[in-house]
């Protein structure tokens, strides 16, 4: 295929004008992933520097006062998780429920 002198005249300057397009979408491309990498980083340093879990403030308020007391807190909180799991009932079980509406 072969091209006449009128014919590369309409060619050539549309061929510089489509490849300033797709280096101007090349630079857009590049831009948009630089830009998404810097929000990334920012979100990633902004999680960084939140605090996701807090003590309880009973641990706090045991640290300040000395591990004697803290042994003595545990050993009391200790028994009376025992004794709620003994204590605890069933919601249905053992229980009349009547159905007779």
């Amino acid at each position: 295929m072969s091209l006449k002198g009128v014919e590369l005249q309409i060619a050539i300057p549309k061929t510089f004008d489509a490849g300033k397009a797709v280096e101007q979408h090349q630079q857009n491309v590049i831009q948009q992933q630089h830009n998404a990498n810097e929000a990334l980083n920012k979100e990633i340093e902004r999680k960084q520097l939140t605090v996701m879990d807090t003590e309880k403030t009973e641990q706090i308020n045991d640290e300040e006062h000395g591990n004697s007391n803290h042994n003595e807190n545990s050993s009391k909180k200790n028994k009376q998780e025992k004794q709620n799991e003994k204590q605890a009932k069933h919601p249905f079980k053992g229980n009349f429920i009547d159905f007779s509406g």
